[in-house]
């Protein structure tokens, strides 16, 4: 008979079709037409009614699954019994069959950690820019960022009304990343991609020392590492704090699983055991490929004034 799949895979398996009932839950929600807005810290810093449910929708569709692991999300919402409309049960079987990672079989239930961004990108949403949105699912051990998620519930939607919207990006380090064309941008190109709404002084005197040929502006950092694993952008740089674990660990995940590389701004890897501070302080400078030559052009004067 053949073996129970692994304890990884069928977190990723179910991890997949979460993320795809959290998109339908973010569309409905959109056109529904009451995004239910409220504002966090400030203007730039929202919530919305599909965040919230959302959340609501991962958070609990994973802890019924699997009791045990440590599931950490954005929202901070109360814990009171989810509408079993928002249980969402079923896995993906092509996940399901592939073989795990010989270093990742024996992982507990407790050894993991999941951190959930139930939307990223959520001024884009309400702004209406929805092919900056995204859904991530970040999965750690042994505070490394090892398999992830993303979900983007409006690709393809300028493709026309009868287009298929959606999809859904996945990935494990030492297996690969699918869902997705990997396309390395254009050779000798210096294209840096980095924040819409959260800009600074120090933000822009970071980019400006890169001297690249074209910057694009963007929300959401899973969309940021799209735009990397998708050639349309040779770096993603962003001196500032402001990211946090939840932004970072499946797009990490899915960076690393095709060779890429994201650290801070200074060069340090991320953390993503439980006990570790949400807040990413020291910026991030992720590449699909040739890190160190955007990490040895980050002035000195940035990197000190950037506290991990």
């Amino acid at each position: 008979s053949m073996a129970s799949p692994a304890l990884l895979m069928r977190v990723v398996a179910s991890a997949y079709s979460v993320a795809e009932k959290a998109a339908t839950i973010v569309r409905n929600v959109m056109s529904a037409g009451d995004l239910g807005i409220v504002e966090k810290a400030g203007p730039n810093d929202l919530q919305t009614k599909a965040d919230r449910l959302v959340q609501m929708s991962i958070c609990a569709s994973l802890a019924r699954k699997f009791p045990k692991v440590t599931i950490i999300g954005e929202e901070e919402l109360p814990t009171d019994d989810v509408n079993e409309d928002l249980i969402e049960d079923g896995h993906c079987e092509e996940i399901l069959k592939k073989p795990c990672p010989a270093q990742y079989t024996g992982i507990k239930e407790e050894e993991l950690v999941i951190w959930v961004d139930p939307l990223d990108g959520t001024k884009e949403y309400t702004e209406g820019l929805l092919d900056h949105v995204t859904v991530l699912i970040g999965i750690a051990y042994g505070g490394k960022a090892i398999a992830g998620v993303i979900n983007q519930p409006y690709y393809n939607y300028e493709a026309g009304a009868n287009a298929v919207l959606g999809r859904t990006i996945w990935g494990v380090l030492g297996m690969g990343a699918f869902g997705f064309q990997l396309t390395e941008a254009p050779a000798g190109k210096h294209i840096v991609v980095t924040t819409r709404s959260h800009s600074s002084a120090l933000v822009n005197e970071c980019i400006t020392a890169l001297n690249p040929d074209a910057v694009i502006r963007v929300g959401g950092a899973g969309n940021k590492i799209i735009q990397l694993i998708e050639g349309k952008a040779s770096a993603y740089v962003f001196a500032s704090p402001g990211c946090k674990k939840w932004d970072t660990c499946a797009p990490e995940a899915i960076l690393h699983a095709v060779g890429g590389k994201i650290t801070d701004i200074r060069g340090n890897p991320f953390q993503y055991n439980k006990e570790v501070k949400h807040m990413n302080s020291a910026g991030v400078l992720a590449t699909l490929r040739n890190y160190d030559y955007y990490a040895s052009r980050i002035p000195n004067t940035v990197k000190e004034s950037l506290v991990p």
